[in-house]
């Protein structure tokens, strides 16, 4: 970075990038986990599921959202030299950085279908679900504030790459054309 410029990424698209690979992974170890009939059969554990996909969804959603407000509060505006991070690069950097818990979530989704067909699975993709309903309330706020809410690259480098940890003092703010990702950290 040039002239005390620094990486900034999307805080919505940080929220945003485990919710497809946690849906998805979900949704197969779900489908592969309906194939054993398990200790309690195919129709407790789907009902199983479907209750632990709605509680995953709601708690994801509602979790941390004062630690998000408190950090929009205190945000200051982006610098002219600090570099907007790219959609791509932030999604690819974060489930790089996760590609292990995801791939343990699967195996751990998958071997609980001998016990609860299905609901492991579930629960997976019900995670994915609270982290995409979670990126477009980001969304809204930032449609409400018209401004985007950024995170310094190097805050979410340590300890996990969460937008809410110890780390991160607060955010950087961009009017409402900046980047290449849609309110919400949809594509644009």
């Amino acid at each position: 970075m040039t002239r005390g410029g620094q990486g900034l990424a999307r805080v919505a698209v940080v929220v945003r990038a485990g919710a497809a690979p946690s849906w998805w992974l979900g949704v197969v170890a779900a489908g592969i986990g309906v194939v054993p009939s398990g200790m309690t059969g195919r129709r407790i554990g789907v009902l199983a599921g479907a209750v632990l996909f709605i509680v995953a969804a709601g708690v994801v959603l509602t979790t941390r959202r004062g630690r998000y407000l408190a950090a929009a509060r205190g945000a200051a505006r982006a610098g002219k030299h600090d570099v907007l991070q790219d959609r791509a690069v932030t999604l690819r950097n974060w489930r790089r950085g996760h590609r292990w818990w995801l791939l343990l979530g699967f195996v751990a989704a998958l071997g609980s279908s001998f016990a609860l067909p299905a609901a492991g699975g579930m629960l997976l993709a019900g995670l994915g679900t609270g982290l995409r309903l979670k990126a477009a309330w980001l969304g809204r706020r930032e449609l409400a504030t018209g401004q985007l809410f950024w995170v310094r690259v190097d805050w979410l480098s340590a300890r996990g790459g969460r937008p809410t940890g110890k780390r991160v003092a607060g955010y950087r703010i961009t009017g409402v054309g900046a980047g290449d990702a849609g309110v919400g950290g949809s594509r644009r």
